[in-house]
Parts: structure tokens; sequence; C-alpha cells
């Protein structure tokens, strides 16, 4: 598989993104969500985005990053050139609602929490999940600069941040900031300034729900008529389409589709390898 750049590691083009197997509502039975990680893996995957906050309720904290762990242990590879990434700062709370805590001692020690259910001595990518109102940006970025410091982790990336923020947490973590995780597809296009921000800055671009977000990938097929359009006459699905305009928007962007199913995280695989021509990209806009 093509490969892109985080930081300093080389990774596989097209990631994974592990959120809906451990989301309510969504979550497939474990064996099926381990078949996905290995499907992945043996797909020349080897990026993996979870959180601690990917979890059916407030009480499973962690879920998402225990199940990753252990599909790791369980794969029959070599699994020392995948990179795992992971977040904290996103909070799950009573009735399956969200919040967040961008104190410093609050992402701290969720970055000990995520150690333990990663199993590992330091985290590979270790992102910041989104910004606290209630605290000053400024103090949660210098919490991940505090986890550097410490080898607790070799990487640090931020999610739902604006271009100020960016270039902030840039000016905070220098080389350690290696990636920004923002949405966009093609219903969601308002990171563009981010986009050109992290190429700017030499940053990987991870895009969160690239076909959309969970339960909406069909909408490629539908509503999205020029991806479908293209997929036919290409002989591949209209998921891979998407993938591949991402791939050519910018060199620094690597798309992190969720997937439940090994059938879905290999269709997204293929995209690393599908080029599309100029004629195709102007009809996709």
């Amino acid at each position: 598989m093509k490969t892109r750049t985080i930081g300093t590691r080389q990774v596989s083009a097209i990631g994974l993104g592990a959120m809906p197997m451990s989301v309510a509502g969504h979550m497939p039975d474990e064996k099926q969500s381990i078949r996905t990680i290995h499907a992945a893996l043996d797909a020349g995957i080897t990026l993996i985005d979870t959180a601690d906050a990917y979890t059916p309720s407030a009480e499973d904290v962690g879920h998402n990053e225990r199940l990753v762990a252990k599909a790791l242990a369980s794969w029959g590879g070599d699994t020392s050139g995948v990179l795992i990434a992971t977040k904290g700062g996103h909070t799950r709370v009573a009735g399956g609602g969200w919040d967040v805590d961008g104190r410093a001692e609050y992402i701290k020690r969720a970055c000990e929490r995520s150690l333990k259910a990663l199993g590992v001595e330091a985290i590979d990518l270790y992102q910041h999940h989104r910004p606290d109102p209630k605290v000053a940006y400024e103090e949660s970025i210098g919490a991940l600069a505090d986890l550097l410091a410490a080898g607790k982790i070799r990487a640090a990336g931020i999610s739902n941040a604006d271009p100020e923020q960016i270039r902030l947490a840039h000016s905070i973590l220098g080389e350690g900031l290696v990636s920004v995780q923002n949405e966009y597809s093609p219903r969601f296009r308002t990171s563009e300034p981010e986009v050109d921000v992290c190429a700017e800055l030499g940053l990987a671009f991870l895009p969160w729900s690239p076909l959309g977000g969970i339960g909406r990938a069909d909408d490629l097929g539908g509503k999205a008529a020029p991806f479908a359009e293209i997929a036919r006459e290409r002989g591949v699905s209209p998921q891979q389409v998407c993938l591949a305009w991402e791939l050519a928007r910018s060199p620094v962007m690597i798309p992190i589709p969720g997937a439940s199913r090994p059938e879905s995280i290999r269709d997204s695989a293929a995209a690393a390898e599908l080029e599309l021509t100029a004629e195709e990209l102007a009809r996709l806009g």
C-alpha cells in the first residue's frame, strides 16, 4: 500500500478509524470487531485511530483502546510498524452523552489510563481530542508538551482545531506536533483552511468521518451523484472514489474511515491505489 508521513513515521495512506466498533447503537460483537482490525492489518493498513471516549457508556472508558490492543496481540503478523493513535480530553457522561475536559491534570490522567488500556509504555500518537471552552488552549497543549518530555507519548496531535489553534499548538510543541484530526468529507468541506495550514506546517491531516459519518457512507451512492457516476465508470465503490478524492486533495491527507466489518475496511484500503484523473477530480469539485 502507498504510504504517507506522520512526523518521522511512514504509515499507510489510508488508516482505520475504530470508533464504530465501540459506540452504543452501532457496535458489532467483539469477534467481528477483531476480524475487522485483522482485515485492516492484512490489507496493509498501519495506522489505527482510537480514543478513550470511544465506549458504549461512561462506565466503560477505554473500551475501544482495549479492543485494539486485543486485536493487535492476536494478529499473526508483525505489528512493529503499526502506529496507534489515541485521544484524550473528550469525555463520556451518564446517559450516553459527551463532554470535554481540557485541564492539564485531566489530560495527563487520561493518558496514563490510555497507556494501561493499550498495554504500552509510550503512546505512538496522543491527540488532544477537543478544545474545552472553560480551559485556556495553552494549558491543554502544555499538557501534551509535558507528556512528550516525560516520554509518555512519542508524538502529539490535536483534533477539532481551527487554524489559529493549530498555529498556537505548533508554537508550543514545535516538532512534537505531527498531526491534526478534523472532520472532512464531500458533505463537510469547511476544514479546507485547516488542511492548508497543515500543508504549510508539514503536519499530517487526518480527516475523521471521511465518508460522511456513521451510517452516511451510502449517501455517496445517492446524494453525491458524481462520486457514484465515477465509481460506476471505474468499477469500484463510491467510497473508494471519495477516499481517492481526499488523497488527491493534499499530500498531507491521510483519511481514517470508520469500519465495523472486514469487507468495509478492505474496500477502503483499496482506495490508496486508485488514481483519479484531472477530469474526474474537476467533476468531483
